[in-house]
Order: structure tokens, then sequence, then C-alpha cells
């Protein structure tokens, strides 16, 4: 039987959608560390429209990340359906490598958000702040499950409090690689 096209959000105002955003769950990856932990996105609007993206997780106290540009799949639609590219590996910019975003749930004040893409295989819930009222989080998994989405997949994100500074005194892990293939569905 044929899934019916996910709804996604209509009319998405970018410059509220910019800033960071923790990652509360999502499907697993055998790309994504199992033991990664504060994962989030941080979003920044460049002069020419597109977005820049910037993924990081910590895994034993080391910061993974990688930079990519979000951008409309369709400039003519108003659907919140974006093509993210990140160029690997992150630390030699050669291949592009392209995947979906679609936002299928944002709510009026811009503080949580459901993120999936058109082969179900991924998804994530998106939060301003580290930690999620259980309720919310409910309403999400029932609107991710509406959209078609196995939702017993999902894993929820461990995250310290405080989350991690914004300096560059961590160590890292440019490996990033897991991000690349989640991001795509792969």
């Amino acid at each position: 039987m044929a899934r019916k096209e996910m709804d996604v959000v209509k009319g998405l105002d970018s410059q509220r959608y910019m800033g960071r955003w923790y990652e509360i769950a999502s499907f697993p990856s055998r790309f994504q560390p199992k033991n990664g932990i504060d994962t989030r996105a941080t979003y920044k609007l460049n002069e020419d429209g597109t977005i820049h993206v910037l993924n990081e997780t910590w895994t034993d106290s080391k910061r993974g990340y990688i930079e990519g540009t979000a951008y409309k799949a369709n400039p003519s639609s108003d659907e919140a359906k974006l093509k993210v590219k990140f160029y690997v590996p992150p630390f030699l910019p050669i291949i592009p490598v392209v995947g979906d975003y679609w936002v299928l749930y944002i709510d009026d004040d811009y503080q949580y958000a459901l993120i999936g893409q058109p082969s179900r295989t991924y998804l994530w819930i998106l939060c301003r702040q580290n930690h999620m009222d259980e309720e919310i989080y409910m309403q999400l998994v029932e609107k991710a499950k509406e959209q078609g989405y196995d939702v017993s997949k999902l894993h929820k994100t461990s995250h310290s409090n405080p989350p991690p500074e914004d300096d560059d005194q961590t160590p890292k892990d440019t490996k990033g690689i897991w991000w690349i293939k989640s991001i795509l569905g792969k």
C-alpha cells in the first residue's frame, strides 16, 4: 500500500527558525555514535538566502561536528522542504553530499520542531532547550506516527546540564562522516 506524501510546514519564517536547536530524539543511525550526547544544530542565515548549518555532538568528551548549507528544494514553493549539502570529508571538502530536510511541524513560538525526510528512514525531534516537556514530546511523537513513521525506533538523546559551551577548547573529532549518512537517510 502506497503511503501518502507527508504534510510539511508552509510559510516557514526562516529568520525565526535560525539559531540553536537541540536534538531531543531521533531515529538511531549506524553512522551516528551510539554514545553521542549533547547533539545540536545551529543555523545562521547567509546573505544569499541559504542557511549555514553546524551540526555537533560530543563523544567521549570530544566534539564532533560538520558544517553545510541548506536551501529550499523548490525556491518558488512555500513548503518547508529543504536540501542540505555537506562536503565530505569535512576536513578536505571535495565531494558534495545532499540530503532532504523537511520541516513536518513547528509550534507557533518556534520552540520545537519535527523534522523528517521523504523515505521516513530518519526523524528528528528538536527543541530550543536541551530538554522537553513529556506532554509536548508525546504530541510530536503522535504527529510523526500520523505521518507514517514507525515511532518505536525513536531514541532519546542524552544532554548534560548545563550544555557544552561555545568555545574551541573542547578536543575535536572532525571525521563527521556519521552526520552525512544520517542526514541522507542512507
